[in-house]
């Protein structure tokens, strides 16, 4: 045998499960709108008919698990919250399908005439740690935007995974196409992340979500682009022209909703002009729910008994009833701090002074920015977009959540009638 060739048996598993998901990309690419509709159908009705044996794989994952209680809550499935991942999919098989569209159509002086039509990436990685759902959006989002998906899910939730994996199979086989088009790490072994990681011209992109250490380890060592789910340090910034009973309630949902969302808002600015009389009730509010503080030195010159906030507090992503708080003296101040320790995901601002809000969402450096509303809406199927395979706070596009629509690139088709290049 030639030197530098390997046989099959020296194939990393994770590479052969990608060459099988590239087979099936193509097919997945140029099958009609309708039959990947249909898979989607069949994937939300298992997912309905299948709840008993997908919670008794969750019920295996949470005997085994030796994790916080937080962790756990984003671990356990229930048939209401696959319910809603039903849904979801629904939802998404309701969409226009976005393979195929012509984004741009133009005719040269020459009488060349040119498409831009929307293609799909190819075969997608997806690394991710806990919530197994991820796995359920980041499969049938591919599905809708003609891509193929290879999956590695955490170990943590392995068997509920697995389990759900098996339903998308199903969903694609019952609409005929190949089952090859989703595909699962066969094994919880630490290696298949390296092993995906190196399988530039098997896989196309990698999708990572997870905690920090493992989006470095992916950022540093993919041999291919990488879309990099952010971290969610969100803030919500209280003007002095705020509706007090809006900020009241819009506080408590971004904070407490879903404390250990990446939407969650993490730290609370407030103007110095309402302070003293709106920040006793909004802390009242959340205390009242079991929420925790870290307060700056003004915070605590109105409510001493809050613990103090450290530089590090700010800086940290909680993901639990644990809220920062900080004193700003107007908008340029609030812009400051949240440019000092935002992680660009979502920010967010409570006034009822139009040019107020309109200079801070023109000055935010984030991917979202709201106005008089809770940050916990950062999520691709509120905004519309038939759900997310996550949030990218990059700069270079996609940005925001990404649904089917960004998981997708194009080529230019140029139709001529014999013209010659002078």
């Amino acid at each position: 045998m030639p030197t530098g060739t390997q046989t099959d048996a020296h194939v990393p598993p994770m590479h052969v499960l990608a060459r099988r998901a590239r087979e099936a990309a193509g097919i997945l690419a140029v099958c009609p709108a309708g039959q990947r509709t249909a898979a989607l159908r069949h994937v939300a009705a298992g997912l309905r008919d299948g709840t008993e044996t997908l919670l008794a794989a969750n019920r295996r994952d949470l005997e085994q698990a030796s994790l916080s209680p937080f962790f756990q809550e984003r671990l356990i499935l229930t048939a209401e919250r696959l319910e809603g991942v039903a849904r979801s999919v629904d939802a998404l098989a309701g969409m226009e399908d976005p393979v195929g569209q012509v984004l741009a159509a133009w005719q040269q002086p020459n009488g060349l005439k040119l498409r831009r039509v929307a293609t799909p990436l190819g075969v997608l990685g997806m690394i991710h740690e806990g919530r197994p759902t991820v796995g359920v959006d980041a499969a049938t989002l591919a599905i809708r935007s003609g891509n193929a998906l290879l999956l590695r899910g955490g170990p943590e939730s392995f068997h509920s995974t697995q389990a759900l994996h098996h339903v998308i199979q199903q969903g694609l086989a019952r609409a005929g196409l190949p089952e090859d088009a989703v595909l699962m790490v066969p094994d919880a072994g630490p290696e298949h992340v390296g092993d995906m990681l190196r399988a530039a011209g098997l896989i196309d992109v990698t999708v990572v979500r997870g905690g920090r250490a493992l989006v470095e380890r992916v950022q540093a060592e993919a041999r291919m682009p990488v879309l990099a789910h952010a971290a969610g340090l969100c803030h919500s910034y209280v003007h002095a022209a705020a509706d007090h009973e809006l900020a009241r309630r819009v506080v408590r949902n971004a904070r407490l909703r879903r404390p250990g969302i990446c939407g969650a808002t993490e730290t609370l600015l407030i103007d110095a002009a309402i302070a003293p009389g709106l920040l006793p009730q909004l802390v009242a509010d959340l205390a009242a729910e079991g929420c925790t503080f870290r307060a700056d030195e003004a915070a605590r010159s109105i409510l001493p008994e809050l613990p103090a906030a450290t530089e590090e507090d700010f800086a940290t992503e909680w993901l639990d009833k644990v809220l920062n708080i900080s004193v700003v003296e107007g908008v340029d101040a609030a812009l400051a701090h949240i440019v000092r320790f935002s992680s660009r995901h979502t920010e967010a601002i409570l006034t009822e002074d139009e040019a107020v809000a309109q200079y801070f969402m023109q000055r935010v450096p984030s991917a979202i920015v709201m106005w008089n509303t809770s940050t916990q809406f950062s999520d691709g199927g509120e905004f519309g977009l038939g759900g997310e395979i996550g949030i990218m706070s990059g700069r270079l596009p996609p940005r925001g959540p990404v649904g089917p629509a960004q998981l997708m690139t194009w080529r230019y088709e140029v139709h001529g009638t014999g013209q010659l290049r002078p």
